[in-house]
């Protein structure tokens, strides 16, 4: 299958399953569609296993650890995939699918509490499951040649994608459109080592990181995955996230709220990718004293400099973070302000790079990415970037930003990171000492460094300039009083006037 036939099962499969959600809310029909697909994923993979040990003929076609042994999940008898396309058309197949989720998780621990079981609810009573079941069903999604191809991987992120779109949710809340994600991974580059996301939401992160390391011809044996997540049903797509890709991640045991129950506290990441919640209130009295808020206290409406100092805490001797935060607190003033003063002082900030709008499914605000370095290439330096012209609106609402213009901001911080091929671009790039950013009062607002792009003079004289604009302004005018006369004739025809 190419880049085109799966764009093509993408949006077909997308269009069919949106066309049966009936009166199911988005948020509630996402995860009953995303729970279906991880089953056939699962039961392909088991499947594939199943005939390989028939074929062995030693009868260990239903010993559990003949599937364990090879990362593969054990699927019961009456959870497979062909047991549920069997009974598709029962008028319990809700039930059917619950029990099936539950022996699942029952014969997997890895699974436990992470998947969906509400096919037998109420609400899914307007959503036929037997057809969402039939939807599925011809497509190999677990098999050996399918995981190579990552074509799961690829429904599953598109279907994220698309039901972020569908969705009232804030900025990013469980999906980080992906071309900012890339952004990000091909800033900081995680190789090897500890990766970490205190708000994963889906997992995003953790998978374009694993993208990165394939495409660079890396081992992900070398990654080790760590995350937390407050929304206990966002942090079971994570799980599943990384299930369908054999990935294995610590994402703590439960979901938790990452400030007041911190499930990874002795942990130095060597990569923090991060999207926070934007401007959130937090529950600064019940961690007020704790040790990670050697910066300054961060106020209680504004969780900003909370999960900057947060992530912090957790980098390495040699740690590299790249986080995503709206565009205030590059310039907030009061304990913000203060904040960022020390953090600019000891020496943290290695760039700043100010991200076009329109880049989140549901909400325009533009926003900061923020890199981190312990182990700055450029000591006592600053280099901002101004993305803001980047992108290219894809529909009415939303930008993407294209492999070319990741790659122009991924390649400037490197160079300048070198300290090769690099020089200061007006409009876009500019390399700050600290002394200038305390002479702008600590603001990183890029915008305030780079200055105004120069655009070329076309030597046209202004009188000119004025003279032409005003002749073709006159002439659409015209043009509007013929259409607008034509407009009235024809009215009149059919006994109306104006």
């Amino acid at each position: 299958m190419n880049e085109n036939e799966l764009k093509k099962l993408e949006s077909k499969l997308w269009a069919a399953a949106d066309k049966m959600r009936g009166a199911v809310s988005v948020s509630e029909y996402k995860f009953i569609v995303l729970g279906l697909i991880f089953l056939k994923y699962i039961s392909d993979s088991f499947e594939e296993r199943y005939k390989e040990l028939v074929e062995e003929g030693y009868g260990l076609e239903e010993e559990k650890d003949s599937y364990t042994e090879k990362n593969i999940f054990f699927v019961p008898q009456k959870a497979r995939w062909e047991y549920l396309v069997k009974h598709s058309k029962d008028d319990n197949i809700g039930e059917i699918i619950d029990d099936a989720l539950t022996l699942i998780e029952k014969n997997n621990t890895s699974l436990k509490n992470v998947l969906p079981k509400d096919y037998n609810s109420p609400t899914m009573r307007n959503v036929n499951l037997g057809e969402l079941i039939d939807l599925f069903t011809n497509i190999k999604v677990g098999t050996k040649d399918a995981i190579q191809k990552d074509i799961l991987g690829r429904i599953y992120e598109y279907f994220l994608g698309q039901f972020a779109k569908n969705e009232l949710q804030k900025g990013g809340e469980f999906y980080t459109p992906a071309c900012l994600v890339r952004t990000m991974v091909e800033c900081i580059e995680p190789y090897q080592g500890r990766v970490y996301d205190p708000a994963c939401g889906s997992g995003g992160m953790f998978i374009q990181s694993m993208k990165f390391v394939k495409e660079h011809q890396g081992r992900l044996a070398n990654i080790s995955i760590y995350g937390q997540e407050k929304n206990p049903t966002t942090w079971r797509l994570a799980k599943m996230n990384l299930a369908i890709r054999s990935l294995n991640g610590d994402l703590g045991k439960y979901a938790a709220d990452t400030f007041t129950e911190d499930l990874h506290k002795d942990l130095k990441a060597d990569f923090i990718l991060a999207n926070p919640p934007f401007n959130q209130e937090w529950d600064v009295d019940k961690v007020s004293k704790d040790s990670r808020w050697r910066y300054g206290l961060a106020p209680k409406n504004n969780a900003n400099y909370a999960w900057l100092q947060h992530m912090i805490s957790k980098l390495s001797q040699n740690g590299k973070m790249a986080c995503i935060l709206a565009n205030g607190s590059l310039s907030a003033g009061g304990q913000e302000g203060e904040i960022r003063q020390k953090i600019i002082e000891a020496d943290l900030v290695d760039c700043v790079i100010s991200m076009p709008t329109n880049l989140f499914y549901t909400v325009t605000v533009p926003c900061s990415i923020w890199i981190i370095n312990r182990n700055k290439k450029q000591k006592g330096k600053t280099l901002f970037i101004n993305a803001t012209n980047l992108g290219t609106m894809v529909t009415r609402r939303l930008r993407e930003l294209s492999d070319e213009d990741i790659k122009k901001i991924a390649d400037t911080y490197h160079n300048y990171q070198s300290n090769e091929n690099y020089e200061n671009i007006k409009g876009f790039c500019y390399c700050a000492t600290i002394e200038e950013i305390k002479s702008n009062d600590n603001v990183l607002t890029p915008g305030r460094y780079v200055g105004v792009e120069d655009f070329e003079d076309d030597s046209i004289p202004f009188e000119e300039k004025m003279k032409n604009i005003t002749s073709e302004l006159s002439k659409q005018f015209e043009e509007s009083h013929k259409l607008e006369e034509e407009i009235k004739k024809n009215l009149k025809a059919i006994g109306y006037e104006i």
